[in-house]
C-alpha cells in the first residue's frame, strides 16, 4: 500500500511544478498591453519630448507663448471651444441615436465639456471621453452601447481628420508633401487590395449563422450610426465643423505667437499638429503637438522656436476653451452632494467607502389614536365574582384598617 501511495505521489508530483515559461511571458504581456499600464506610458512618452524641446529650445518659448495671450484672445478661444463644443455634441447624440439610446442634446453638451476639461487637465489625455462613455452608458442603462457610441463618435472625427489632411498634404505646400506623394500610390494600391479582399469574401462568405453575432452587430451598429440617412449627413456636417473650429484655433494661436505666415502656410503644419496630438503619447495633449510644430515649422522656414510658441499657446487657449466644462463638473458636484445630505441627514457618505447610500422609503402610513378613549360600559368586561373571591384570598390582600398595622392575624 505504501509503494503505491509513493508512486502515485511521483507521479503527481510534475503536475503540482512551476509551470511553463510561455504562460509566465503571456501573463506579463497582458499586464504589459493593459489601459493602466498603456496610459502610464503614454505619459511618460509625453514628457520625455516635453523634457527634450525644454532642453533644446529653451523654456523661453513657452513663457513667450503664455505672455502673448490677453483677454479678447481668450475671448475668442471660448467662442470658438463653444461651436466646436456644440456641434461635438451634436456628432455625439446623433450617434447615440443610431445605436439606440437616448442622450437629450442639453445634456451632450454638459457632458462634453465636462469631458473636454477632464482630458485637458488629467494624464493620458482620453479619461474624460472615458468618463462620459460610462456615465451615459450607466444612465442609459446600457453599458456596452453608451461606450461604443462614444468610441463611434470619436472615430467619425478621426476619419474627418484623416481625409481632410490626406488631401491637404497631398496638394498643399507642406514639410511632408513630397513623402506623402511617394507613399499615396502604394498606400492606395494597398487599399485597393484590401477592399477587393474584402468583397471576395463577402461574395464567398460562409452561412451567417457561423460568422460571429458580435461582430456582426458591430459592424450593423456603426454602419446605422455612421453612414445610414438619418445620421449620416449631421455626422459629416458636424465633423467639418468641428475640423474647422480646431483649424482656426490653430491660426489664433499662431497670430498671437507673431509666425508672420498665411493661412495657406499654417493650413498643412496645423493637420500636422493636429494628428500628432491623436498619438496616445501625451499629457493631457501636450506632448507630439509641440514636438511636431517645432519640426513643421522648421522644416518650412518659420523656425522650431516659433513652432514651439505657437504650440504652447494653442494648449493654453484649448484649455482654456474647456473651462466650462470645470463648472458643470463643479455644478454638478455640489448637486449630487445636496441630494446625498437630503437623504442622509448625518451627512453625505465618501464616494471612497465603495457604497451609495440606500435610496428613503415611503414613510409609514400614519394611524391617529384619539386623545381620550371612551369608556367601555359593557357589562361582559366587567371582573366575574369567582376572580374577586380568588384575589381577595391571597396572602396579605385585605385592605389595612384605621390606625392598625397589617399582621397576618389581620388578613
Amino acid at each position: 500500500m505504501s509503494t503505491h501511495t509513493g508512486e502515485t505521489a511521483e507521479a503527481e508530483a510534475p503536475a503540482a511544478g512551476p509551470q511553463p515559461a510561455g504562460g509566465g511571458v503571456r501573463r506579463v504581456l497582458g499586464r504589459l498591453g493593459g489601459p493602466a499600464v498603456r496610459t502610464r506610458l503614454g505619459t511618460f512618452a509625453g514628457v520625455v519630448i516635453l523634457a527634450v524641446l525644454f532642453w533644446r529650445l529653451g523654456t523661453g518659448a513657452f513663457v513667450d507663448g503664455v505672455r502673448r495671450i490677453d483677454a479678447a484672445t481668450l475671448a475668442v478661444a471660448l467662442g470658438i471651444g463653444l461651436v466646436t463644443t456644440v456641434f461635438s455634441a451634436w456628432r455625439w447624440a446623433l450617434v447615440a441615436r443610431g445605436i439606440g439610446i437616448r442622450l437629450p442634446f442639453g445634456a451632450a453638451v454638459a457632458d462634453y465639456y465636462r469631458a473636454l476639461f477632464l482630458n485637458a487637465a488629467l494624464p493620458g489625455g482620453v479619461l474624460g471621453d472615458v468618463h462620459r462613455a460610462v456615465r451615459h452608458g450607466q444612465n442609459a442603462g446600457d453599458l456596452g452601447r453608451g461606450v461604443r457610441a462614444v468610441v463611434l463618435e470619436r472615430t467619425a472625427g478621426q476619419f474627418a481628420l484623416l481625409a481632410a489632411g490626406g488631401a491637404v498634404l497631398l496638394t498643399m505646400p507642406s514639410p511632408v508633401r513630397d513623402q506623402m506623394r511617394q507613399a499615396a500610390p502604394p498606400a492606395g494600391l494597398a487599399l485597393v487590395g484590401a477592399c477587393a479582399v474584402v468583397l471576395a469574401l463577402r461574395m464567398n462568405r460562409a452561412p451567417s449563422g457561423r460568422k460571429p453575432r458580435a461582430v456582426r452587430g458591430m459592424l450593423g451598429e456603426a454602419r446605422q450610426a455612421l453612414f445610414s440617412r438619418s445620421t449620416a449627413p449631421g455626422v459629416l456636417l458636424s465633423s467639418v465643423v468641428v475640423l474647422a473650429g480646431y483649424v482656426a484655433m490653430f491660426v489664433l494661436a499662431a497670430d498671437v505667437a507673431g509666425a508672420g505666415a498665411s493661412v495657406a502656410q499654417l493650413l498643412p503644419l496645423a493637420l500636422l499638429a493636429l494628428l500628432a496630438m491623436s498619438l496616445p503619447l501625451n499629457v493631457g495633449g501636450w506632448g507630439p503637438r509641440e514636438g511636431v510644430a517645432a519640426w513643421a515649422f522648421s522644416a518650412a522656414g518659420l523656425g522650431a522656436g516659433r513652432g514651439l510658441t505657437v504650440a504652447v499657446v494653442y494648449g493654453v487657449l484649448s484649455l482654456a476653451a474647456s473651462l466650462p466644462g470645470a463648472v458643470v463638473l463643479v455644478a454638478r458636484w455640489y448637486a449630487a452632494t445636496r441630494v446625498r445630505g437630503a437623504a442622509d441627514p448625518a451627512g453625505p457618505v465618501p464616494a471612497s467607502w465603495g457604497f451609495r447610500p440606500p435610496a428613503p422609503s415611503a414613510p409609514a402610513p400614519v394611524v391617529r389614536i384619539p386623545a381620550q378613549l371612551p369608556e367601555v360600559r359593557s357589562e361582559k368586561y366587567a371582573p366575574k365574582e369567582s376572580a374577586r373571591l380568588a384575589r381577595s384570598s391571597l396572602p396579605f390582600s385585605a385592605v389595612p384598617s384605621e390606625g392598625r398595622p397589617m399582621t397576618p392575624e389581620s388578613v
